[in-house]
């Protein structure tokens, strides 16, 4: 194996992933001597949306999700989940 090339300081995130995009990373990263990481407590981005519901349909979320005990914006983003993952695989 050949010597490895030392990375960079970086300025920031976006010089970092524009450096990363045009070079290769085998050059600078013994990647044998890598082991698995486990993240537990990572959580996804999120972005913040506006959407029109009819109030009705509000109000029927957060009879659900009392019964639940949970927040009717959580419930939503359960049901929204399952449904594309649902249409995902029907559409393999």
């Amino acid at each position: 194996m050949s010597k490895l090339k030392k990375a960079p300081r970086f300025k920031s995130e976006k010089e970092e992933l524009e450096f990363w995009a045009t070079h290769d990373s085998t050059e600078c990263i013994n990647y044998t001597k890598s082991k698995r990481a486990i993240f537990p407590n990572l959580k996804p981005s999120t972005r913040t949306i506006s959407i029109r519901l009819p109030e009705s349909l509000i109000e029927h979320l957060k009879v659900l999700t009392n019964k639940r005990d949970i927040p009717y914006q959580s419930l939503l983003k359960m049901f929204l989940m399952e449904r594309v993952e649902e249409e995902l695989r029907e559409a393999r």
